[in-house]
């Protein structure tokens, strides 16, 4: 009788083993867990490099119509550097979330080779990160050769080693573009 039990016993536990095994009520459940992670992350980063890619061409625009000023003679050496950081703050559509951290380059340069560009900032600060290089405000004159450069520490949240959209040690993407012009006589 004892044999019996056991056999018994050892074949439900078979037949529910293979019950088990052929059940596939949480399969997609399971595929969903394991594949929601890495579609997520991919759908995060491709928002984040269309934001910082949207961002990137509002400020290049904002700096170009700004720029338009200077050429133009109507921002001159007696406006000051305030007016023309606000003048590209009204054409960035609130997608920097801080203009006073518009860093702002305006000098006259002697001629079109001679406009080097050069980011004013450490890219391998990793805290408190300052600019190394002061603000200027030279818009020149009649027919000067100018050179406006406007850099900004634009934050990047999603943070992928290599692969993420920082350049900068402190986890932020340097944004800057500039703009080489002569000014029209005035």
């Amino acid at each position: 009788m004892a044999t019996g039990l056991i056999n018994k016993s050892a074949r439900s536990g078979r037949a529910w083993r293979r019950r088990f095994m052929r059940n596939e009520d949480g399969a997609t459940a399971i595929e969903f867990a394991l594949l929601s992670f890495p579609f997520f992350l991919i759908v995060a980063g491709i928002l984040q490099t269309s934001v910082i890619f949207l961002a990137s061409q509002v400020l290049e625009s904002a700096v170009n119509d700004a720029a338009r000023n200077i050429r133009t003679g109507q921002f001159n050496a007696a406006t000051t550097i305030d007016t023309f950081r606000a003048s590209i703050c009204d054409r960035l559509y609130n997608l920097y979330a801080d203009c006073s951290g518009l860093h702002v380059q305006v000098t006259e340069v002697l001629n079109f080779q001679s406009a080097t560009v050069v980011p004013p900032v450490d890219p391998t600060c990793t805290e408190n990160c300052d600019w190394l290089v002061p603000q200027v405000w030279q818009p020149g004159g009649s027919r000067s050769i100018v050179l406006g450069q406007v850099h900004y520490r634009y934050p990047a949240y999603l943070q992928a080693g290599a692969l993420g959209m920082s350049n900068l040690g402190d986890g932020r993407r340097l944004i800057g573009p500039a703009t080489v012009f002569q000014n029209e006589p005035f």
